[in-house]
């Protein structure tokens, strides 16, 4: 579970800061916006899925690896935005992408604990 959230963060990462000119243009509303619900979205529920693993038996209950999650997913998303606004010339940060990570990362939650049966499984 580590590897594939460690992979998933990298691959979030690059894209976020890679020059926006090598992305093609995508003519689709809020496009942005639905990317970083996306990534997000992914980011969170796959770190639930390797802190619930991690925190098993550690923790008294499975909700500390969801809290945990959000809030590395919130300040992934806020760090990810000053990288672009400092690091990257053909990026800026943009407050209304740290709303939409949020709601992927609010969004992962509520899916995490929906399927919490399925998860404990694995």
């Amino acid at each position: 579970m580590l590897l594939w959230a460690l992979i998933l963060s990298g691959i979030i990462t690059y894209f976020c800061l890679t020059d926006s000119s090598n992305i093609p243009a995508v003519n689709f509303p809020s496009i942005d916006k639905i990317v970083h619900f996306c990534f997000h979205f992914g980011f969170t529920f796959s770190w639930i899925l390797f802190f619930k693993k991690e925190l098993k038996g550690k923790a008294p209950d499975d909700y500390q690896a969801y809290l945990i999650s959000f809030i590395f997913s919130v300040f992934f998303g806020i760090t990810i935005e000053i990288m672009q606004g400092v690091f990257t010339a053909t990026r800026a940060a943009d407050v209304t992408d740290i709303l939409a990570n949020t709601i992927g990362a609010t969004i992962g939650i509520f899916t995490a604990i929906v399927l919490k049966k399925q998860i404990d499984k694995i």
